[in-house]
């Protein structure tokens, strides 16, 4: 099966799980055409789909409760019950039971492609070598959540200079269109998480992200206290392996990751229904690769990437010393081969859906 019928099959069964918003998949469509990074990170259930053949030896590996959709633009922050500054993998729409390996060579890929992209300066070997050390430290030692208090000053200062202004924040949240209707279950999903009863907001639209673009967001947009606030509910959808695997389907685990994980949480972050629901704020963000100083400060986040890929791995606490025996077997370069691998198979992908789009 090529990308083009895979796509279209893939979002015919996406759209039985539920709405799809049809200008969103458009706008989808075209993002993947742009590059391959762009494309790795739209196309999950692609990568499901080609992952076990490219990487045949690595898919017996011990399974774990995973991420599945992996990537260098999955970390942000957030505010902890405390008010801490948190840091980590802030999505898990494609959540699963997964061989640990695919979480680590999707990571490594996605790095792989943005250093071709030229987003990173590092090298390959480099690359995988980081992602791999902090993976392997982190699940020798157990796990550790990154706060960003008196530790980690330097991934600190790279979140808080990334943090958006809160004025031109309002302003963007504020130009969303507002939404004529919102589905019982959203509305519901969002009332449970703002501060009060009978709080008035303005419902909105939202288009985000890009593995769930076309999938329905909405937003409550509301002023308490001399401040604003918004709250967003995502459509949940069950994980790409249900497409694949019709004969074993399991509901969405949104809510099993982030429990099991070891994690300092998101008091904001819950699955109501078939709805995420989150807090949008200006200091929940992501760290763009692009400003990041070239060499140091990669390398620190890549090891940082690998160590907290071990903290929700470690939710499937049993497998440990199993993916340490497991890893300790294999050649030194078994990371870097399977990345360059999906790397090939990715673009061979990207290539014929750009020249599709172009056509």
């Amino acid at each position: 099966m090529n990308i083009l019928k895979a796509t279209r099959e893939y979002e015919v069964w996406l759209a039985r799980q539920t709405p799809i918003v049809a200008s969103d998949l458009r706008k989808k469509h075209q993002l993947m055409a742009k590059s391959p990074f762009l494309f790795l990170r739209a196309t999950f259930y692609r990568w499901a789909q080609v992952w076990p053949q490219a990487c045949s030896d690595l898919r017996r590996t011990p399974r774990v409760l995973g991420i599945g959709d992996l990537h260098v633009e999955n970390f942000g922050t957030w505010r902890d019950t405390d008010g801490r500054l948190v840091w980590g993998i802030n999505d898990f729409d494609e959540a699963d039971q997964y061989p640990y390996a695919l979480d680590l060579v999707r990571l490594a890929t996605s790095a792989v492609l943005a250093a071709r992209a030229k987003h990173l300066t590092t090298s390959s070997r480099d690359i995988v070598g980081a992602i791999l050390e902090g993976y392997l430290l982190g699940m020798r030692s157990g796990g550790r959540p990154f706060v960003l208090a008196e530790e980690h000053a330097w991934l600190r200062a790279i979140a808080e200079a990334k943090t958006r202004d809160p004025v031109r924040f309002w302003t963007n949240i504020d130009h969303l269109p507002t939404a004529r209707t919102m589905p019982r279950g959203a509305r519901d999903a969002i009332e449970q998480l703002l501060p009060g009863r009978g709080l008035s907001y303005r419902a909105a639209r939202r288009s985000a992200g890009l593995g769930s673009l076309g999938r329905m967001r909405f937003v409550a947009i509301a002023e308490l206290e001399g401040g604003r606030l918004a709250r967003e509910a995502k459509a949940l959808a069950p994980s790409s392996l249900n497409w694949l695997n019709p004969q074993d389907p399991r509901p969405p685990l949104y809510s099993d990751v982030l429990a099991r994980a070891v994690r300092c949480p998101d008091p904001w972050v819950r699955c109501v229904g078939r709805w995420v629901v989150r807090r949008l704020s200006p200091d929940c963000s992501k760290i763009e690769l692009e400003s990041l100083r070239a060499g140091r400060d990669e390398i620190r986040l890549l090891d940082a990437m690998g160590r907290e890929t071990a903290n929700i791995h470690l939710g499937t606490l049993r497998q440990r010393k199993s993916i340490l025996n497991d890893i300790a077997k294999r050649k030194g370069n078994w990371l870097k081969q399977a990345a360059e691998a999906m790397a090939l198979a990715i673009e061979k992908d990207w290539r014929a859906w750009r020249k599709e789009q172009e056509g």
